[in-house]
Protein backbone atom coordinates (compact mmCIF):
# COMPACT_ATOMS: atom_id res chain seq x y z
CA UNK A 1 0.00 0.00 0.00
CA UNK A 2 1.41 3.42 -0.98
CA UNK A 3 1.74 6.33 1.43
CA UNK A 4 -1.15 8.13 -0.30
CA UNK A 5 -3.34 5.04 0.03
CA UNK A 6 -2.47 4.81 3.73
CA UNK A 7 -3.38 8.47 4.26
CA UNK A 8 -6.68 8.04 2.41
CA UNK A 9 -7.53 4.98 4.49
CA UNK A 10 -6.84 6.91 7.71
CA UNK A 11 -8.97 9.84 6.58
CA UNK A 12 -11.89 7.62 5.62
CA UNK A 13 -11.69 5.89 9.00
CA UNK A 14 -11.61 9.26 10.76
CA UNK A 15 -14.69 10.45 8.88
CA UNK A 16 -16.42 7.17 9.70
CA UNK A 17 -15.65 7.60 13.42
CA UNK A 18 -17.02 11.15 13.27
CA UNK A 19 -20.45 9.76 12.33
CA UNK A 20 -20.94 8.97 16.02
CA UNK A 21 -20.46 12.54 17.22
CA UNK A 22 -23.36 14.15 19.14
CA UNK A 23 -25.49 16.69 17.30
CA UNK A 24 -28.59 18.77 17.94
CA UNK A 25 -31.57 16.35 17.82
CA UNK A 26 -29.16 13.86 16.21
CA UNK A 27 -29.49 15.71 12.89
CA UNK A 28 -25.87 14.88 11.93
CA UNK A 29 -25.63 18.05 9.78
CA UNK A 30 -22.22 17.33 8.27
CA UNK A 31 -20.61 15.90 5.16
CA UNK A 32 -17.00 14.82 4.67
CA UNK A 33 -14.97 14.87 1.48
CA UNK A 34 -11.71 12.89 1.21
CA UNK A 35 -9.42 14.10 -1.54
CA UNK A 36 -5.75 14.68 -2.28
CA UNK A 37 -4.52 13.78 1.19
CA UNK A 38 -6.96 15.92 3.13
CA UNK A 39 -10.32 15.62 4.84
CA UNK A 40 -12.81 18.44 4.28
CA UNK A 41 -15.81 19.15 6.52
CA UNK A 42 -18.98 20.75 5.16
CA UNK A 43 -22.25 21.72 6.82
CA UNK A 44 -25.45 20.27 5.37
CA UNK A 45 -28.24 22.84 5.30
CA UNK A 46 -30.85 20.16 4.56
CA UNK A 47 -30.32 18.84 8.09
CA UNK A 48 -30.36 22.25 9.75
CA UNK A 49 -33.19 23.03 12.19
CA UNK A 50 -34.59 26.03 10.34
CA UNK A 51 -37.09 27.01 13.04
CA UNK A 52 -35.04 26.22 16.13
CA UNK A 53 -31.64 27.18 14.73
CA UNK A 54 -32.23 29.74 11.96
CA UNK A 55 -28.71 31.23 12.24
CA UNK A 56 -27.06 27.81 12.10
CA UNK A 57 -25.20 28.11 15.39
CA UNK A 58 -26.19 24.65 16.59
CA UNK A 59 -25.34 23.27 13.14
CA UNK A 60 -21.83 24.69 13.50
CA UNK A 61 -21.49 23.42 17.06
CA UNK A 62 -22.62 19.97 15.92
CA UNK A 63 -20.09 20.01 13.08
CA UNK A 64 -17.45 20.99 15.63
CA UNK A 65 -18.11 17.85 17.66
CA UNK A 66 -17.71 15.77 14.49
CA UNK A 67 -14.47 17.61 13.68
CA UNK A 68 -13.04 16.72 17.08
CA UNK A 69 -14.18 13.11 16.78
CA UNK A 70 -12.30 12.84 13.47
CA UNK A 71 -9.15 14.21 15.11
CA UNK A 72 -9.50 11.72 17.99
CA UNK A 73 -9.67 8.86 15.49
CA UNK A 74 -6.55 10.09 13.68
CA UNK A 75 -4.62 10.51 16.93
CA UNK A 76 -5.59 6.99 18.01
CA UNK A 77 -3.80 5.77 14.85
CA UNK A 78 -0.77 7.92 15.63
CA UNK A 79 -1.40 10.53 12.93
CA UNK A 80 -0.13 14.02 13.64
CA UNK A 81 -2.23 16.49 11.71
CA UNK A 82 -2.98 20.12 10.98
CA UNK A 83 -6.45 21.69 10.98
CA UNK A 84 -7.46 24.77 9.00
CA UNK A 85 -10.75 26.50 9.69
CA UNK A 86 -11.31 28.83 6.74
CA UNK A 87 -14.16 31.31 6.69
CA UNK A 88 -16.99 29.71 4.73
CA UNK A 89 -17.00 26.28 3.14
CA UNK A 90 -15.40 23.93 3.82
CA UNK A 91 -15.77 24.58 7.52
CA UNK A 92 -12.50 22.80 8.25
CA UNK A 93 -9.73 20.91 6.50
CA UNK A 94 -7.64 18.21 8.21
CA UNK A 95 -4.24 17.33 6.74
CA UNK A 96 -2.22 14.41 8.15
CA UNK A 97 1.45 15.30 8.59
CA UNK A 98 3.17 12.13 9.78
CA UNK A 99 2.42 8.88 11.58
CA UNK A 100 4.12 8.14 14.89
CA UNK A 101 3.42 5.61 17.68
CA UNK A 102 0.01 6.37 19.16
CA UNK A 103 -0.03 7.76 22.70
CA UNK A 104 -1.94 5.65 25.29
CA UNK A 105 -4.23 8.58 26.13
CA UNK A 106 -5.17 8.90 22.45
CA UNK A 107 -6.31 5.29 22.49
CA UNK A 108 -8.36 5.91 25.65
CA UNK A 109 -10.00 8.94 24.08
CA UNK A 110 -11.02 6.85 21.08
CA UNK A 111 -12.51 4.25 23.40
CA UNK A 112 -14.57 6.98 25.10
CA UNK A 113 -15.82 8.08 21.68
CA UNK A 114 -17.31 4.63 21.24
CA UNK A 115 -19.10 4.46 24.63
CA UNK A 116 -20.26 8.09 24.99
CA UNK A 117 -24.05 8.53 25.23
CA UNK A 118 -26.61 11.28 25.76
CA UNK A 119 -28.42 10.12 28.91
CA UNK A 120 -31.50 12.16 29.84
CA UNK A 121 -32.33 10.16 32.96
CA UNK A 122 -31.92 11.54 36.47
CA UNK A 123 -28.55 11.49 38.19
CA UNK A 124 -27.74 10.16 41.67
CA UNK A 125 -27.23 12.14 44.89
CA UNK A 126 -23.48 11.57 44.61
CA UNK A 127 -21.87 14.88 43.66
CA UNK A 128 -19.12 15.08 41.07
CA UNK A 129 -15.79 15.37 42.98
CA UNK A 130 -14.20 18.82 43.00
CA UNK A 131 -10.92 17.55 41.54
CA UNK A 132 -12.88 16.02 38.66
CA UNK A 133 -14.62 19.34 38.05
CA UNK A 134 -11.28 21.14 38.02
CA UNK A 135 -9.98 18.61 35.51
CA UNK A 136 -12.98 19.17 33.22
CA UNK A 137 -12.62 22.95 33.45
CA UNK A 138 -8.96 22.57 32.45
CA UNK A 139 -9.87 20.32 29.53
CA UNK A 140 -12.19 22.99 28.14
CA UNK A 141 -9.58 25.71 28.60
CA UNK A 142 -7.06 23.61 26.70
CA UNK A 143 -9.62 23.50 23.87
CA UNK A 144 -9.68 27.29 23.63
CA UNK A 145 -13.05 27.78 25.36
CA UNK A 146 -14.11 28.13 28.99
CA UNK A 147 -16.49 26.41 31.40
CA UNK A 148 -18.20 28.47 34.09
CA UNK A 149 -19.51 26.29 36.93
CA UNK A 150 -22.70 27.80 38.34
CA UNK A 151 -23.31 28.53 42.01
CA UNK A 152 -26.64 27.77 43.66
CA UNK A 153 -28.24 31.15 42.87
CA UNK A 154 -27.10 30.91 39.26
CA UNK A 155 -28.54 27.40 38.97
CA UNK A 156 -31.91 28.81 40.01
CA UNK A 157 -31.50 31.57 37.42
CA UNK A 158 -30.68 28.91 34.83
CA UNK A 159 -33.82 27.02 35.81
CA UNK A 160 -35.89 30.14 35.19
CA UNK A 161 -34.16 30.78 31.85
CA UNK A 162 -34.73 27.19 30.70
CA UNK A 163 -38.38 27.36 31.74
CA UNK A 164 -38.93 30.63 29.85
CA UNK A 165 -37.14 29.33 26.76
CA UNK A 166 -39.14 26.11 26.70
CA UNK A 167 -42.39 27.99 27.30
CA UNK A 168 -41.63 30.23 24.31
CA UNK A 169 -40.76 27.28 22.10
CA UNK A 170 -43.77 25.22 23.23
CA UNK A 171 -46.11 27.93 21.90
CA UNK A 172 -44.49 28.02 18.47
CA UNK A 173 -46.43 25.65 16.21
CA UNK A 174 -43.80 25.62 13.47
CA UNK A 175 -41.04 24.76 15.91
CA UNK A 176 -43.16 22.02 17.47
CA UNK A 177 -43.80 20.54 14.03
CA UNK A 178 -40.09 20.65 13.22
CA UNK A 179 -39.21 18.89 16.48
CA UNK A 180 -41.78 16.19 15.79
CA UNK A 181 -40.02 15.32 12.53
CA UNK A 182 -36.77 14.60 14.40
CA UNK A 183 -37.86 13.17 17.75
CA UNK A 184 -39.84 10.14 18.89
CA UNK A 185 -40.96 6.79 17.56
CA UNK A 186 -38.69 4.63 15.43
CA UNK A 187 -36.01 6.32 13.35
CA UNK A 188 -35.32 4.00 10.42
CA UNK A 189 -33.73 6.73 8.28
CA UNK A 190 -30.66 6.97 10.54
CA UNK A 191 -31.26 10.37 12.10
CA UNK A 192 -33.21 11.87 15.00
CA UNK A 193 -33.87 10.76 18.57
CA UNK A 194 -35.86 7.52 18.85
CA UNK A 195 -38.25 6.71 21.69
CA UNK A 196 -35.68 4.23 23.02
CA UNK A 197 -33.38 7.16 23.93
CA UNK A 198 -36.07 9.21 25.71
CA UNK A 199 -37.43 8.87 29.27
CA UNK A 200 -41.02 7.72 29.64
CA UNK A 201 -41.74 11.03 31.32
CA UNK A 202 -39.80 14.26 31.82
CA UNK A 203 -37.77 13.85 35.04
CA UNK A 204 -38.67 16.09 37.98
CA UNK A 205 -35.66 18.37 38.28
CA UNK A 206 -34.83 21.90 39.38
CA UNK A 207 -33.54 22.71 35.90
CA UNK A 208 -36.09 21.24 33.53
CA UNK A 209 -34.99 18.95 30.75
CA UNK A 210 -36.35 19.59 27.29
CA UNK A 211 -39.89 18.29 26.85
CA UNK A 212 -39.93 16.90 23.33
CA UNK A 213 -43.66 16.10 23.56
CA UNK A 214 -42.73 12.56 22.58
CA UNK A 215 -43.14 9.52 24.82
CA UNK A 216 -40.00 7.52 25.43
CA UNK A 217 -39.37 4.03 26.74
CA UNK A 218 -36.59 4.64 29.31
CA UNK A 219 -37.45 4.79 33.00
CA UNK A 220 -36.72 8.37 34.08
CA UNK A 221 -35.26 7.25 37.42
CA UNK A 222 -36.05 8.08 41.03
CA UNK A 223 -33.38 10.69 41.59
CA UNK A 224 -33.39 14.44 41.26
CA UNK A 225 -30.75 16.94 40.23
CA UNK A 226 -29.87 18.15 43.73
CA UNK A 227 -26.32 16.80 43.39
CA UNK A 228 -25.96 17.74 39.73
CA UNK A 229 -23.49 20.41 38.66
CA UNK A 230 -24.56 22.93 36.04
CA UNK A 231 -22.13 24.92 33.93
CA UNK A 232 -22.05 27.20 30.91
CA UNK A 233 -19.70 26.55 28.01
CA UNK A 234 -18.60 29.90 26.59
CA UNK A 235 -15.90 31.76 24.72
CA UNK A 236 -14.70 35.15 23.56
CA UNK A 237 -16.26 35.19 20.09
CA UNK A 238 -19.64 34.75 18.46
CA UNK A 239 -18.62 34.08 14.86
CA UNK A 240 -18.88 30.91 12.79
CA UNK A 241 -15.38 29.71 13.69
CA UNK A 242 -16.10 30.33 17.38
CA UNK A 243 -19.16 28.09 17.27
CA UNK A 244 -17.23 25.42 15.39
CA UNK A 245 -14.49 25.52 18.03
CA UNK A 246 -17.18 25.42 20.73
CA UNK A 247 -18.30 22.10 19.30
CA UNK A 248 -14.75 20.81 19.44
CA UNK A 249 -14.52 21.91 23.07
CA UNK A 250 -17.86 20.25 23.88
CA UNK A 251 -16.70 16.97 22.32
CA UNK A 252 -13.44 17.06 24.26
CA UNK A 253 -15.31 17.87 27.48
CA UNK A 254 -17.83 15.08 26.87
CA UNK A 255 -15.17 12.44 26.24
CA UNK A 256 -13.21 13.58 29.32
CA UNK A 257 -16.39 13.42 31.41
CA UNK A 258 -17.14 9.92 30.09
CA UNK A 259 -13.63 8.82 31.04
CA UNK A 260 -14.29 10.10 34.59
CA UNK A 261 -17.65 8.26 34.77
CA UNK A 262 -19.50 11.59 34.71
CA UNK A 263 -22.72 11.99 32.75
CA UNK A 264 -23.01 15.10 30.57
CA UNK A 265 -26.35 16.39 29.32
CA UNK A 266 -26.33 19.42 26.99
CA UNK A 267 -29.04 22.05 27.48
CA UNK A 268 -29.35 24.16 24.34
CA UNK A 269 -32.80 25.72 24.81
CA UNK A 270 -31.64 28.79 26.80
CA UNK A 271 -29.14 29.58 24.02
CA UNK A 272 -31.74 29.30 21.26
CA UNK A 273 -33.92 32.19 22.51
CA UNK A 274 -32.30 35.66 22.41
CA UNK A 275 -33.63 36.93 25.75
CA UNK A 276 -32.68 33.77 27.68
CA UNK A 277 -29.26 33.70 26.01
CA UNK A 278 -28.78 37.20 27.38
CA UNK A 279 -29.58 35.80 30.84
CA UNK A 280 -26.74 33.32 30.46
CA UNK A 281 -24.44 36.10 29.32
CA UNK A 282 -25.21 38.07 32.47
CA UNK A 283 -24.15 35.00 34.47
CA UNK A 284 -20.78 35.41 32.75
CA UNK A 285 -20.69 39.11 33.72
CA UNK A 286 -20.94 39.91 30.00
CA UNK A 287 -17.33 38.85 29.46
CA UNK A 288 -18.07 36.11 26.93
CA UNK A 289 -20.64 34.51 24.65
CA UNK A 290 -22.54 31.43 25.93
CA UNK A 291 -22.64 28.45 23.59
CA UNK A 292 -24.42 25.86 25.72
CA UNK A 293 -25.40 24.95 29.26
CA UNK A 294 -24.52 21.47 30.51
CA UNK A 295 -25.53 19.23 33.39
CA UNK A 296 -22.82 17.10 34.96
CA UNK A 297 -23.75 14.29 37.30
CA UNK A 298 -23.18 10.76 38.48
CA UNK A 299 -25.44 8.13 36.97
CA UNK A 300 -26.98 5.27 38.87
CA UNK A 301 -24.56 2.34 38.38
CA UNK A 302 -27.56 0.02 38.27
CA UNK A 303 -28.68 1.66 35.03
CA UNK A 304 -27.37 0.19 31.83
CA UNK A 305 -26.35 2.67 29.16
CA UNK A 306 -29.18 3.87 26.93
CA UNK A 307 -29.14 2.40 23.43
CA UNK A 308 -27.18 4.17 20.73
CA UNK A 309 -29.07 6.63 18.61
CA UNK A 310 -29.20 5.82 14.89
CA UNK A 311 -26.56 7.04 12.47
CA UNK A 312 -26.59 7.76 8.77
CA UNK A 313 -24.63 5.19 6.74
CA UNK A 314 -21.11 6.17 5.77
CA UNK A 315 -22.06 6.42 2.11
CA UNK A 316 -24.43 9.29 2.84
CA UNK A 317 -21.91 11.45 4.74
CA UNK A 318 -18.53 10.58 3.20
CA UNK A 319 -17.47 11.29 -0.36
CA UNK A 320 -14.16 9.96 -1.67
CA UNK A 321 -12.75 11.82 -4.67
CA UNK A 322 -9.84 9.98 -6.33
CA UNK A 323 -6.65 11.98 -6.75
Amino acid sequence: MSDSDEVERALVQAADAARFAPSIHNTQPWRWVVREGRLELFGVSERQLREQDPEGRMLLLSCGTALHHAQVALEAEGWRHEVDRPAGEPLAVIRPVEQVPARPEATRHFQMLQVRRTDRRTVTDERVPEDTLRHLVKVVEESGARLHVLGRDQVLALAVAVDRAQHAEAHDDRLAAETATWVGGERPDGTGIPASALPEEVPLTTVAERDFQAKGTLAAGDGHDRAAVYAVLYGDGDGAEDWLRAGEALSRLWLAATEQAVSLLPLSSPVEIPFTRQTLRRMLSDVGFPYLAVRLGTLDPAHSAPPKTPRLPAGQVIDIIPG
